[in-house]
């Protein structure tokens, strides 16, 4: 198990990169299929209302899933960062604490969520032949957040050093998992919604299991009851990188919400088709995520070696390789996107044309403006592996802001084509606050260079 560690401070960066990333790729298509398999089930054999009914839950889903996922990859920047500097005792001592740490927040939000979400689905005037279903699949949802979170963290602490092929592994395990489970619930027990969603939650938990097992055979990882004591400033460093992640990805989601807000007054079909494109956006970013995760490994151990020039050269590969992966991902889509939406959409016929249309011309929006995302997530990331991760957080902020703004005022403009270019908007916002702090952060490092 060992072997699959990478020290990322030797070697050519855009290979490395590539490297890392590939598997990171593969992994993120297996966990594409929860979604992905979750949805064709739901659409195609519990229908439209079904398949609306979780569309009408996503965004409260993603904002959970999103803090959760905040947390743990900024608890990773700080393990990566001390793997990068040879600190191993450091490094048990941050695994130990954010185990802890991850545990306690577990608690804390699924609580939150199950106190939370009627009433949100109700502020967001879900429709009320679909707000139960949802709520249902919420609930289950809510109450697997400390499986989530034990996945989430165990796959932090492996791509922190470098183990991109173990959490691919663990999601080529699960996602079987997770295909057979949802028609033998589904279809074989009747459980509707609730079956997609345990489902769902019983392989993300094989996944979790899978991990474990192989983080136990690191060596230099062996921890002690000692390293799970909270020390006031490790937990106020991981908190530091962690909490700035969570609002982040918080705050986007709750953007989505306000979209979602608007998509529930164009009615059932229009949630249904709007609900088929998202459900493919995890497709669309999928090279785009693993990049960034890439990237947090490769600065963050980079930036704790001393070798600054690495991470400006990492960059501009990554920046390459981004650039051609979204523009190759965006033909495919415009290519074979109305084959793959089909998939998840049935009813008459006069249903399926209808929500087709909305569902494929959303596609083709994001499609093209796909290398615009693809900024977003290897600026990003980048930023977040020298160890800011406030100024991450204000283009999340930024992303906010234009993502409300557009669905609020371009509906007015273009009628119900204009709720399609908020997400493009909001990208465009994040880009900008991006951009121009990666180049403020690496001026400021390379001010305190010193010599590799």
């Amino acid at each position: 198990m060992a072997s699959h560690v990478k020290n990322m401070t030797e070697g050519k960066p855009a290979r490395l990169l590539l490297t890392f990333s590939l598997s990171l790729v593969a992994g993120n298509v297996f966990q594409q299929l929860y979604t992905v398999v979750d949805t064709m089930v739901v659409g195609k054999y519990l229908g439209v209302n079904a398949l609306a009914a979780v569309g009408a839950s996503d965004w409260l889903n993603w904002l959970m899933l999103g803090v959760i996922q905040g947390l743990t990859q900024g608890f990773g920047i700080k393990m990566a960062q001390e793997f990068g500097a040879g600190r191993e005792d450091e490094l048990r001592k941050s695994v130990g604490s954010s185990a802890v740490l991850s545990l306690l927040s577990a608690v804390v939000l699924m609580a939150l969520g199950q106190f939370a979400a009627r009433p949100v689905l109700m502020l967001l005037q879900t429709p009320g032949e679909i707000i139960e279903y949802s709520l249902l699949y919420l609930r289950i949802m809510f109450a697997g957040v400390p499986i989530v979170m034990l996945y989430n963290l165990l796959a932090c602490i492996l791509r922190s050093l470098g183990d991109s092929r173990t959490p691919l592994n663990a999601m080529i395990v699960a996602s079987l998992t997770n295909i057979v489970l949802d028609y033998l619930f589904v279809l074989g027990f009747g459980w509707g919604i609730a079956g997609a969603a345990a489902a769902t939650l019983i392989a993300q938990a094989v996944s979790g299991v899978f991990c474990f097992w192989h983080i136990r055979k690191i060596a230099f990882l062996k921890i002690e009851k000692e390293d799970f004591r909270l020390q006031k400033d490790r937990t106020f460093r991981l908190f530091v990188l962690g909490l700035p992640m969570a609002f982040q990805n918080g705050i986007i989601a709750i953007g989505g919400m306000i979209v979602q807000f608007v998509v529930n007054g164009y009615g059932v079909i229009f949630i249904a088709g709007f609900t088929a494109t998202n459900k493919l956006y995890g497709l669309l970013e999928i090279a785009g995520t693993s990049y960034g995760y890439a990237m947090v490994t490769y600065v963050g151990q980079n930036l704790g070696a001393g070798k600054f020039e690495r991470i400006q050269s990492g960059m501009r590969a990554a920046m390459g390789i981004a650039m051609v992966t979204s523009i190759i991902i965006a033909v495919c889509m415009l290519v074979l996107g109305k084959n793959i939406l089909g998939l998840f959409i049935s009813g008459t016929p006069e249903v399926v044309e209808q929500t087709m249309q909305i569902a494929y011309f959303y596609l083709a929006v994001m499609s093209v403006c796909l290398p615009i995302l693809y900024v977003l997530h290897v600026t990003r990331s980048a930023i977040q592996g020298m160890g800011n991760t406030v100024l991450p957080m204000l283009s999340g902020v930024a992303e906010f802001v234009m993502r409300t703004l557009s669905i609020i005022f371009l509906p007015m403009i273009m009628g119900e084509t204009g709720i399609f270019f908020a997400e493009i908007a909001a990208w465009l916002g994040a880009d900008v606050v991006l951009v121009a702090s990666y180049f403020k952060v690496m001026r400021s490092l390379m001010s305190t260079r010193r010599p590799a």
